[in-house]
């Protein structure tokens, strides 16, 4: 164990600079995620007269609208340097979060979530996993548990630096203008500084490149491969779970008659065990390779799932936090270094975007359609059990999908 950090933080040390860019991506990817929005979710739907239904409706299209876009703003990693997209995608996470707190009327609002879930939540996540997986390769599973830590530390320290602001200025509105000014002030000029170097991968990488990457695809062939949408089934699963739990932890806390501040007290358990788990899936990502970990990576879900449907009592709440934590930790990583293994790197950036885009999809779909079963009759407890299936029968799609991947590249590699 102390080998295994005094490792990591030696890497850390020789590439200071690309990791702490991709960290902060990360990290400034949390003002477009579903719990820094949901953290102003009840001043927005008092403020605009809106029901729950209603609101989680809005907060779908806006969603839909950004996954939409981002295949093709994504594409942008691939025409220019990765700094320069950063100049233009921080500007509008920043106008984003004025336009949430200014916003007059319903039309605004929906705009201002919109630009929140594209620049936020989509290309900053979308640059950090497309520069990163592009500057490290033998190391790259490393490279994104470490890259991927600025989420947990987002999720960890800003519900509660939110709530101070809100309490100290007596308004909601307050809470987005820091995050707007801490987008301009702080992130943009020290990512842009960062990234304007880029890193070459060593010659000993080169080599593993040849082991770990596929050939390159095109968007093209990307887009009329069905193994993509075989391992979309499987991938999008943490994603959409993940937010259909932050979305609605409203409704839990009230069903089972939680503690809200009990509930909040949980969430470092899950940011300690996704950081643990992940530096973990690092490490067996360098050594194995993504691929043979797909079939794997969803039975903690699948478990935290079913546990949310069938434990009632409040250590409930940390046993699924820890669970969905461990699931973070090898989802985060595993995804991250995933891709370049099936589809190559000349065209990572577009192809990455469109995965990023399935990604903000789930996580549009997941509140509304969960919304309309719960106000159709089903609890949100019975379609946790569902969600569980859902899992199980994906980590067997995803074994199908990583032998067919990996014998086709044996295939190719020896016409």
């Amino acid at each position: 164990m102390f080998d295994f950090a005094r490792d990591n933080l030696l890497f850390i040390r020789k590439n200071t600079r690309w990791i702490g860019a991709g960290f902060l991506l990360t990290l400034f990817s949390s003002f477009g995620q579903t719990f820094f929005i949901g953290l102003s979710g009840n001043e927005l739907r008092n403020t605009f007269h809106l029901s729950g239904g209603e609101f989680g409706g809005l907060y779908m299209l806006a969603t839909l609208a950004s996954a939409v876009t981002l295949p093709w703003l994504g594409r942008t990693l691939d025409l220019m340097p990765g700094w320069k997209v950063v100049r233009f995608s921080m500007a509008g996470l920043a106008l984003a979060c004025v336009l949430i707190a200014f916003a007059p009327n319903i039309a605004v609002l929906a705009l201002a979530i919109y630009l929140l879930r594209l620049f936020g939540q989509g290309m900053m996540t979308e640059i950090a996993l497309t520069e990163v997986g592009r500057w490290f390769v033998a190391n790259r599973g490393r490279a994104m548990a470490l890259i991927t830590q600025g989420q947990q530390v987002g999720s960890a320290i800003s519900p509660a630096a939110v709530v101070g602001i809100t309490q100290l200025s007596g308004s909601w509105r307050a809470g987005w203008f820091v995050s707007a000014a801490a987008v301009v002030l702080i992130g943009l000029p020290a990512i842009v500084a960062l990234m304007r170097i880029e890193r070459l991968p060593h010659s000993h990488e080169a080599k593993v490149a040849r082991l770990r990457a596929a050939r390159d695809w095109t968007r093209g062939e990307v887009i009329r491969d069905p193994i993509l949408y075989i391992l979309l089934a499987g991938t999008l699963a943490p994603a959409f779970i993940g937010t259909v739990i932050f979305f609605h932890q409203d409704y839990l806390i009230e069903l089972r008659e939680y503690d809200p501040l009990v509930f909040a007290a949980a969430y470092p358990v899950m940011s300690i065990a996704t950081i643990v788990f992940g530096l973990v899936c690092g490490h067996l990502i360098d050594r194995f390779g993504a691929l043979p970990l797909l079939p794997f990576f969803l039975i903690p879900l699948a478990v935290a799932s079913a546990g949310v449907a069938l434990i009632t009592p409040v250590w409930g709440i940390y046993a699924f936090m820890l669970l969905l934590g461990i699931s973070n930790g090898f989802t985060f990583t595993l995804l991250g270094a995933l891709w370049p293994e099936v589809y190559g790197l000349a065209n990572l950036g577009g192809i990455r975007a469109i995965t990023v885009a399935a990604m903000v999809l789930a996580t549009a779909v997941g509140p509304g359609v969960t919304g309309a079963l719960i106000d159709a009759g089903i609890a949100l407890t019975t379609q946790m059990l569902w969600l569980a299936g859902w899992c199980l029968v994906a980590s067997f799609l995803l074994a199908f999908a990583a032998r067919k991947v990996q014998g086709r590249e044996a295939a190719q590699s020896s016409d």
